[in-house]
């Protein structure tokens, strides 16, 4: 029996067993509506009180004033207390791991925005075997997906448990050895893919001798999580630490089997790349930012959410129908047929867990939407939440036979990627940063404009991104599909729409410029002096309006 029948029959298993613990949560009442759990995110008393340490204290009253009309109930002061510390036990970690994504962030960037421009210049940069496009876009993935993403969700992590299950994070130490291997892994893998040493797997092209560093690490990031999960405070385990628990086990057991050296070869190989490439997004970027924007969007307009029902619901539906979705990038491959039509039937049926969350958002949402004018992290997390529905959806659709006879070897596939990881996920990751990192320093965003300047700069680039490749990639699509019509015109109708990819990517890297610089002042306490900051400064105790 080959390893991508193994691995399918094992995923099968887990799907199973996930069906008798979905069975055992509905014995249990988990799915009855349960107020108290949806509320858990709220200290005391703190219900109907907006918060977002992205803005400065007057624009903070405007967005009260804009929700509620009132300054807004007084929480109570031991839970904030409490909250304070579960801030403080994390506060280096996150740092830490936000800012190793900061800085491969911009790497990624300008790798991406370089293999773009070769795409309609192929002769610029050419002299050096690194700068060539096969290296430097495999570069931009792994510093993308690697580093910016992985270091941001696993800070976003690392922050939320405590708060969530209100307790101090345990092995602090552990998670900052975790993530130096990580980071070790993701360095070295860069080098290796720029020396033209890979393992030539999309996604998985980090040599598996390196990618030993990545699983290490992964692994010691897990034990103080669950450590911390058993030892919780909470009474209620919120939706988001199922995602992100979920989320966290589900990258790495997803890593080791696919980097098992000399197990995948041949038609099992491409199955298991497809398998993993697909997973590592609906089963670690997804999970990870669909528990953010649970977190956040409740938490800064003050409503707990509308029904903590359909967020259980969609945790469960995302785990049982998104294993099996890969398969669909092998249509036309010599792959058995089972095996891609069960592909293309998860992926429309993934279309449940997309409308349960979209439907509970918008409840949530509902007479609140205006207060985006005030609060710059709702703003990114409602792109993000309405990004994820349009992706998703399109996502499935392009999983049918008809639709991906057209889509498939095209730039349009390119376009519904970018449109995942960075309309939804990198998106929702961006607010998440605004949120946290007043509360991990202590210290305010010093240049507020600089936030909603970011926004506008990344929304418009993924924007102009996804519809040119889009369109460029559907007529790409038609023209390969024509016998009258020669395969270069098939290249050459791209052309223009590729041009206007690197515009939109230009705007992308002008956006993670604006971040970065402003993570760095605020890290380096440039800009107008208020709190002192937390990591920096001597120890004591934080102010408790850095923790609501």
């Amino acid at each position: 029996m080959d390893s991508a029948v193994l691995s399918l029959l094992a995923a099968f298993l887990l799907s199973i067993i996930g069906l008798f613990a979905f069975i055992w949560s509905l014995r249990k009442g988990l799915l009855v509506e349960n107020p108290a759990a949806a509320s858990v995110i709220f200290a005391r008393g703190e219900v109907g009180r907006v918060d977002d340490p992205a803005l400065h204290a007057e624009d903070h009253r405007s967005l009260q004033r804009a929700a509620a009309g009132a300054d807004g109930p007084v929480a109570d002061p031991s839970d904030l207390q409490a909250r304070v510390l579960a801030d403080r036990s994390s506060a280096l970690p996150v740092f830490m791991f936000v800012a190793f994504a900061c800085f491969w962030l911009l790497l990624g960037s300008v790798a991406g925005l370089t293999s773009s421009i070769k795409l309609h210049a192929p002769d610029w940069l050419v002299e050096q075997g690194w700068l060539t496009f096969g290296r430097i876009r495999t570069v931009h993935l792994t510093a993308v997906l690697y580093g910016w993403i992985t270091n941001a969700a696993l800070g976003l992590i690392l922050w939320l448990l405590p708060r969530l299950l209100r307790t101090e994070l345990r092995g602090a130490a552990w998670t900052l050895l975790g993530g130096a291997l990580v980071n070790t892994g993701i360095a070295a893998g860069i080098g290796a893919i720029s020396a033209g040493w890979s393992d030539g797997m999309e996604y998985l092209e980090i040599p598996w001798q390196i990618g030993l560093f990545m699983a290490a690490g992964l692994a010691m990031i897990i034990l103080p999580v669950l450590f911390t999960l058993v030892n919780r405070r909470a009474e209620h385990l919120y939706v988001s630490v199922w995602y992100c628990v979920a989320g966290l086990l589900w990258v790495t057991l997803l890593f080791v089997v696919a980097k098992m050296p000399g197990v995948h070869t041949g038609v099992q190989q491409a199955t298991t790349n497809w398998w993993y490439g697909h997973n590592v997004l609906g089963l670690w970027f997804t999970p990870v930012s669909v528990g953010a924007i649970y977190y956040f969007l409740p938490k800064i307009i003050g409503r707990p959410v509308r029904s903590y029902n359909l967020s259980i619901l969609g945790f469960w539906t995302l785990a049982f129908f998104y294993g099996q979705v890969g398969g669909h990038h092998l249509i036309g491959g010599p792959v058995p047929g089972w095996l891609v039509t069960l592909s293309i039937v998860q992926s429309l049926m993934m279309v449940i867990p997309v409308i349960a969350f979209t439907i509970n958002m918008g409840g949530t949402l509902q007479g609140r939407m205006h207060l985006a004018r005030w609060s710059p992290t709702l703003r990114f997390m409602m792109f993000g939440g309405l990004v994820y529905l349009a992706s998703s959806l399109q996502g499935s659709m392009e999983a049918l036979r008809s639709v991906n006879a057209v889509t498939h070897f095209t730039h349009y596939t390119v376009g519904h990627a970018h449109l995942g990881a960075y309309g939804f996920v990198s998106m929702v990751l961006f607010g998440a940063i605004y949120f946290m990192l007043p509360r991990v320093l202590n210290w305010e965003w010093p240049y507020p404009r600089l936030i909603t300047l970011h926004f506008w700069l990344a929304a418009a680039g993924i924007s102009i991104y996804f519809v040119a490749l889009t369109v460029g990639g559907w007529l790409q699509g038609l023209a390969m599909l024509d016998p009258a019509r020669a395969f270069i015109e098939s290249v050459t109708v791209t052309l223009p729409y590729l041009k206007w990819r690197s515009v939109g990517g230009s705007l992308m890297v002008a956006s993670h410029l604006v971040f970065v610089g402003h993570f760095l002042a605020m890290a380096l306490r440039f800009g107008p002096v208020r709190t002192g900051a937390a990591l920096f400064a001597p120890a004591r105790d934080l102010e408790l309006s850095y923790g609501k």
